[in-house]
């Protein structure tokens, strides 16, 4: 029997985050454009510099909604048109508002980009914000809400964001609205928000994906090219501020045979030095299964399928008004959920007092950095990365000199950054919970006032 010879393994090649090119249109919009060999189906995400500070008194998710509003129609075509004309480009179209802007995404084969970037670029210079459209849009949103209060995850995070920012800040309010805001938004509404805020001078485009043989510059001529409008003023950014007095509120959920748990506080962003020996500390506390807070949490005690720490951008300008979320959440069956605080805390105490281990250090740097290939093997990964630097205002060189710097942080300074992210005394816990359960454990751990909300 005759065997094929083994293939041998090839030579490894360097790798870094692709570097995109920059260029503005003559109207004033900006495009970021990146080839990426092999990939035909194009990613294009569009970012508009539409914050939801910049909402109306009272309006709160009138940017959504008119976010889900832009492909609903247009002057020159129905919803329904609309959306043919895309099915048949073999697109896929998303638009959301959150508290940067509002960011357009579209994910189109590359023989099709024209017809469907024509289709976007439609949707942004002509929206017909239909008032039926928008109707049938606010009623979807009215009905969302109460799913979303009985999700004890999103009850968490609405009540931990109202517990930290100040009553009279956006950043204290559900992002899409509340019940009362969302029934004031009307066509009329919808329509003002879109003429003060939506403008090509405010809006970068990312465009990824295999180029070749695209003349991109005609395209973006035929298409966003052809918008026009005011030049966009400076929109100055308010610094955040955050109460963290360590304190613990529950959600009460009579009968709840888990708890959600969401322990938070506020942080520096991206453009602080300190941002990468954070990353890789909060990875080492609780990124992954091998993570500190699983180890004990999950292997040794089995409280629960999974706690995790994270660090996420809320907003940024690049001149130190910007702040990060930093938080640990997971659910906890109901009885174990003073134990497993306990625990919990004693992690936090731990990691402070004798700090990570180099095999921690090591572990997280090959999985954050080792990963990155597969991580952007896809056009959509890396303009999603892009769009997020453009409104975090970060250099578009940003993503690969943080894996630079993740590779070089030492175990003392991610140590360092992880105990100055997550003080022991300075947490605002929120459990989702049966507060009749769980209430006199938690207040007998001592770890901060504890107060029932319904």
């Amino acid at each position: 029997m005759d065997f094929h010879p083994r293939p041998e393994a090839g030579v490894a090649k360097p790798w870094a985050f692709p570097a995109p090119e920059r260029g503005t249109l003559d109207n004033g919009l900006t495009v970021l454009r990146c080839h990426r060999p092999g990939q035909q189906v194009v990613a294009v995400e569009i970012f508009v510099d539409a914050p939801l500070d910049a909402e109306p008194e009272g309006l709160d998710g009138v940017a959504t909604i008119m976010a889900r509003a832009l492909s609903e129609g247009t002057t020159e075509r129905g919803a329904e048109e609309f959306a043919a004309e895309l099915e048949r480009c073999g697109a896929t179209l998303d638009a959301h508002a959150d508290h940067p802007g509002v960011r357009v995404s579209l994910e189109v084969p590359v023989s099709r980009l024209p017809k469907a970037l024509g289709l976007v670029s439609e949707a942004l210079i002509s929206p017909a914000f239909d008032a039926d459209e928008v109707k049938r849009l606010v009623d979807n949103r009215l009905d969302e809400i109460p799913h979303e209060a009985a999700n004890p995850g999103r009850r968490a995070a609405k009540q931990l964001y109202k517990e930290l920012f100040p009553a009279s800040t956006r950043m204290s309010r559900p992002r899409q609205g509340t019940e009362e805001t969302v029934r004031a938004i009307d066509a009329g509404a919808v329509r003002a928000f879109y003429d003060a805020h939506v403008r090509p001078a405010a809006t970068t485009a990312v465009v990824v994906g295999d180029l070749t043989g695209v003349d991109l510059d005609e395209v973006l001529a035929g298409t966003l090219g052809g918008w026009s409008g005011k030049p966009a003023a400076p929109r100055p950014m308010p610094p955040i501020t955050a109460d963290d007095t360590g304190r613990v509120v529950i959600v009460d959920r009579p009968g709840a045979v888990q708890t959600q748990l969401l322990i938070g506080r506020i942080g520096p962003d991206r453009h602080d030095a300190v941002w990468a020996a954070q990353v890789l500390g909060v990875y080492c506390l609780g990124g992954t299964l091998t993570s500190r807070l699983d180890a004990v949490l999950r292997e040794e005690k089995g409280y629960t399928y999974g706690v995790r720490a994270f660090g996420q951008v809320l907003r940024s300008d690049g001149e130190g008004h910007g702040a990060s979320m930093l938080a640990i959440s997971g659910s906890i069956d109901t009885p174990h959920t003073g134990p497993a605080l306990d625990d919990l805390w004693k992690v936090l105490r731990t990691l402070a007092e004798g700090g990570l281990t180099d095999a921690e250090r090591d572990v997280a740097v090959q999985n954050l950095v080792g990963v990155a290939p597969l991580k952007y093997e896809t056009a959509a990964s890396v303009a999603a990365t892009l769009s997020d630097q453009v409104e975090q205002h970060l250099p578009d060189d940003y993503q690969a000199r943080l894996y630079a710097r993740l590779a070089e942080t030492g175990t003392v300074e991610a140590t360092a950054a992880v105990v100055s992210a997550f003080p022991v005394d300075r947490l605002v816990t929120v459990l989702v919970g049966d507060a009749a359960e769980i209430e006199e454990p938690v207040r007998a751990l001592g770890i901060g006032e504890v107060t029932v909300v319904s």
